[in-house]
């Protein structure tokens, strides 16, 4: 009767003498060196990768001259390095006597060699001075706005192309853009707004109630609403939504060579993709700050009623009293510009990204930056105009 077979848990018992052979054989393959002062060999054996890094040895006050790898049983870059680093501690040009070492240790150490000393003579990076960065960045911002001043020009003569050729507007294409641009932010521009109103009336009405001055906290809250934060937040909104999105398409697409397939179609990739883009924010932008409009006075009217009794009936009667049709058309003025400029910054840097994924990030980031830079800007400029206009 044949005698039974081991259970496969017995293969891996500590005592089994497979285990016991492996053990042994591991430890015969640890990284091991030691400095042989009478030849001033330093003698390295067993196996070398990342992991020898704790045998090495202390060598204060010796100099290695002969390497020898008669005991070595692998060796990768990672140990080849380490070796060498023992060997040549301050980075020397030459190597050491290579001593015993297999053909393809030998190589491997060469190698490592050869491109430590090409990374030991590059230069280290110069510290840069402010009047470097200053430069630097002038220049940047030289070749930005130029490039910004090009793509306006390669624009309009595409739009002039195709304001002659009706034909080939991209109908399909400015509805879908519609319908993401206006469509898809008004639960936010609403939702942000009516907060807004809230808190605005809010902090209004507590120092106005301590003067008994209840009923002008809706001067306040129409005049600040319809006139700046309206405006001002729908067009970050859309900045931070639709212009990131706009520029992470075009991206894309440029990583992915779809525009270039337009191109080879005998398309303009301005007419198909950039010019829909951009009247499609035209368009949406003012509607958004009106709808923004009202959504900022139904918040602040909630909070008239709630902490300043002033009723809906009165509410509406002081607005009717003190909104002037300047107010409401100062306010939906901005946005067309807001919209313009959100939208060549947001397709000008779509189409500059590079052909990796990293550009997509960072010409997105760039994006949303200078839109909201822009914004700042052109509400203060309109700021100081309509002051000096008296409007």
């Amino acid at each position: 009767m044949s005698p039974p077979l081991a259970l496969p848990c017995e293969k891996f018992h500590p005592f089994h003498p497979v285990t016991l052979f492996r053990k042994q054989t591991t430890s015969m393959s640890t990284a091991q060196a030691h400095f042989d002062a009478s030849d001033g060999a330093l003698v390295a054996s067993g196996d070398w990768s990342a992991a020898a890094v704790r045998a090495l040895p202390a060598l204060t006050g010796h100099t290695v001259r002969v390497l020898d790898g008669a005991g070595l049983t692998r060796l990768d870059t990672n140990g080849a390095w380490l070796l060498l680093n023992m060997a040549r501690p301050q980075g020397g040009a030459t190597l050491p006597e290579l001593r015993a070492f297999q053909p393809h240790h030998q190589a491997m150490l060469e190698l490592v060699a050869q491109h430590g000393a090409v990374t030991a003579a590059e230069p280290p990076p110069a510290r840069e001075g402010v009047r470097l960065i200053t430069g630097r960045s002038t220049i940047a911002v030289w070749h930005h706005l130029t490039g910004l001043l090009n793509f306006i020009g390669h624009l309009v003569t595409e739009g002039t192309a195709l304001a002659l050729q009706p034909a080939q507007w991209r109908w399909r294409e400015f509805g879908a853009q519609l319908h993401a641009v206006f469509l898809g932010a008004i639960p936010i521009v609403v939702g942000m707004l009516f907060l807004l109103g809230v808190v605005f009336a809010y902090l209004l009405g507590s120092q106005a109630q301590q003067y008994g001055a209840n009923i002008f906290v809706v001067d306040g809250m129409l005049m600040a609403i319809l006139r700046e934060i309206s405006p001002v937040i729908v067009a970050i909104l859309i900045a931070g939504r639709s212009g990131a999105a706009i520029t992470a398409q075009l991206g894309t697409m440029k990583v992915t060579e779809e525009i270039d397939a337009i191109a080879t179609l005998g398309l303009s990739p301005m007419a198909v993709l950039v010019i829909p883009r951009l009247l499609a924010l035209l368009i949406a932008m003012p509607l958004l700050v009106f709808i923004g409009d009202l959504a900022g006075i139904a918040g602040g009217m909630l909070v008239a009623q709630q902490q300043l009794d002033i009723s809906t009936h009165m509410f509406l009667d002081r607005t009717a009293d003190v909104l002037k049709l300047k107010i409401l058309l100062v306010g939906l003025c901005k946005a067309p510009v807001f919209a313009i400029f959100i939208a060549l910054i947001a397709c000008r840097m779509g189409l500059s990204v590079t052909r990796d994924a990293r550009s997509v990030g960072a010409n997105t980031t760039s994006t949303v930056v200078q839109s909201l830079v822009a914004i700042i800007l052109l509400n203060a400029v309109f700021a100081v105009l309509f002051v000096n206009l008296d409007i």
